[in-house]
């Protein structure tokens, strides 16, 4: 068991404001101190949820009021970040891996010029990034703040490590990014969009893109990711793409003779031509929108175990409360990281 001095009320407060978008009351604040405990884990299976912090940052900060502390920082996503990862808890979460870009940047910014960068990111959103990790790490909660390779590949990576421990029974990615719709496998491994509560298992991910996960990278690499930085191939739209892949699985196999596909695809030759013509784009394209699995960020499954805050919790839980909203309200839409 562990005690520290985090009022029940806020915590309640945080959940509610999270979910509703509803200013947190920071008067009404209980004295009182209140038990977390750790969950018990005895039974013999586990589910694992594993959250992008990235996109959970930025949700908050544009759902979520200005809020700043004593020192005058801007903390409103980061307190609405910790109130959705407490409320995962209180529902039960035991097993909990929290991933991060800890920079914009990554690897795949010497592969192509236009991959995203941090350029026009808002300040007080990037300067959440290091208040946020402190304290996801102060609130004991396993913190992937990746630098080479981003979030994304770390949420790729914990769900292929996690997937071959026989004592998971479930892995929810906790992301509506459609780049993780690649991860998914069967019923075991699927996405959670938090925000509209729902699951996307393999089917789902069949339904809404027309191809399976091992085709996602395929499917991105010919339509697009804006959200990256990458155009995808001219004319390559959703509905071609998927009618193409669906039959095909990936790049290399699309026989260069339009002919010989014989699916519903509109202007069947001119895909033909353009992936002809800007082939080895197409498989950058895939190399881009290719999460990495072969990073090294746990031995065993036991190390997500949530056992509770640290002592450093009890500081930053206290400063982030006192926080002062301002009356602006919310900054308005933003996401799609």
């Amino acid at each position: 068991m562990i005690f520290f001095s985090l009022s029940l009320d806020f915590v309640e407060q945080l959940v509610t404001a999270q979910s509703d978008r509803s200013e947190i009351d920071l008067k009404r604040l209980a004295d009182l101190k209140f038990i977390l405990k750790a969950p018990d884990v005895s039974c013999s299976l586990v589910d694992i949820y594993l959250i992008d912090g990235t996109y959970e940052l930025f949700r908050h900060y544009y759902a979520m009021p200005p809020a700043r502390d004593s020192s005058g920082r801007e903390v409103a996503a980061v307190r609405g970040v910790i109130a959705s990862v407490l409320g995962m808890i209180k529902q039960g979460a035991t097993h909990i891996g929290f991933a991060t870009d800890k920079v914009i940047e990554s690897f795949r910014n010497d592969l192509w010029p236009g991959y995203k960068t941090g350029a026009g990111i808002e300040p007080d959103l990037l300067k959440q990034f290091p208040i946020l990790e402190e304290a996801i790490a102060a609130l004991g909660i396993t913190l992937w703040a990746m630098v080479e390779f981003e979030a994304d590949d770390a949420l790729a990576a914990a769900a292929a490590t996690a997937a071959k421990d026989p004592r998971v029974d479930k892995i929810y990615i906790c992301t509506p990014d459609k780049d993780l719709a690649q991860c998914v496998s069967g019923t075991r491994i699927v996405q959670m969009n938090r925000r509209a509560r729902t699951t996307t298992d393999e089917a789902g991910v069949i339904a809404k893109f027309g191809v399976p996960p091992a085709s996602i990278p395929d499917y991105l690499a010919l339509v697009g990711d804006t959200a990256d930085g990458y155009p995808g191939l001219q004319g390559w739209g959703a509905k071609s793409t998927a009618a193409v892949l669906a039959k095909f699985g990936h790049l290399e196999s699309i026989p260069h003779d339009w002919q010989t596909w014989k699916v519903n695809a509109t202007g069947a030759s001119k895909l033909a031509a353009t992936l002809a013509r800007e082939r080895e784009h197409a498989f950058l394209f895939r190399t881009l929108a290719t999460l990495r699995t072969d990073i090294h960020l746990f031995d065993s499954v036991d190390e997500l175990e949530w056992k509770g805050p640290t002592p450093a919790f009890e500081e930053i839980g206290t400063r982030i409360n006192a926080a002062v909203s301002s009356d602006k309200g919310p900054r308005g839409p933003r996401p799609a990281v």
